[in-house]
């Protein structure tokens, strides 16, 4: 199977796991993956019903955005994901919801504050949230320009160690080297959201301890890491 037809397969069935997950109503949401050889982007088509589709039915658009297979239109979101492959060179694949609670975060504007041992076992960090748009923005490349904010946001993070973002009164944005990262990590923030949201709820005053996030994501993520097998 050649590395295209291999990635519309992942990225059908990526698209699929969010609606198992309870992740998107409708169609609210999308995934994405990269072939950085090729330099083509495989995407979920815009408004297509996820009820019925096959990895033929997935557009293949170029660094461009110009559509070099596919019989649909590509997700109005194909902007944002090519900005942020071409600014972060690690990612392989892009998901992209309106998740109940992480929505909610976004538009609060609030980054999601890491409180507990579940989300630095995946986050090193708060989530954060990108900034405002500007009417010019908004009015300009809108798709273009959100990918642009999100990447502006990440000017001193590491996009793999915290690999999710909620964009200001949009939703969340999460990636990974490929689609089960990036959908897994879709699934994870939507829960620490909630977490977040219910922790919150019941006192203002919850602070984690720096120790803890830094005993759980390097047991799972750094050079030493010796959490499962």
């Amino acid at each position: 199977m050649d590395m295209l037809k291999k990635l519309k397969k992942e990225v059908c069935e990526a698209n699929l796991a969010l609606v198992k997950h309870g992740l998107v109503v409708f169609t609210w949401g999308n995934v994405s993956a990269i072939d950085r050889e090729k330099e083509l982007v495989v995407i979920k088509p815009s408004g297509l019903t996820y009820k019925g589709m096959k990895p033929d039915d997935m557009t293949v658009v170029n660094l461009k955005g110009e559509i070099v297979e596919g019989s649909y239109r590509p997700s109005s979101d194909t902007p944002t994901h090519i900005e942020l492959y071409k600014k972060f060179d690690q990612l392989g694949a892009i998901a992209h919801t309106h998740s109940v609670y992480a929505t909610g975060w976004a538009q609060t504007g609030m980054k999601i504050p890491v409180l507990g041992t579940t989300h630095a076992d995946y986050f090193y960090g708060d989530i954060p949230c990108t900034r405002s748009m500007s009417k010019e923005e908004i009015e300009g490349q809108y798709e273009k320009e959100t990918g642009k904010v999100i990447v502006e946001a990440f000017k001193n993070i590491n996009p793999m160690h915290i690999p999710a973002v909620i964009v200001h009164n949009h939703g969340p944005f999460t990636w990974g080297k490929n689609t089960f990262e990036a959908v897994h990590n879709s699934v994870v923030l939507e829960q620490i959201a909630k977490m977040a949201f219910i922790t919150k709820s019941i006192t203002s005053e919850s602070k984690m301890n720096p120790y803890l996030t830094e005993k759980h994501f390097k047991r799972k993520h750094g050079k030493d890491s010796y959490y499962g097998q």
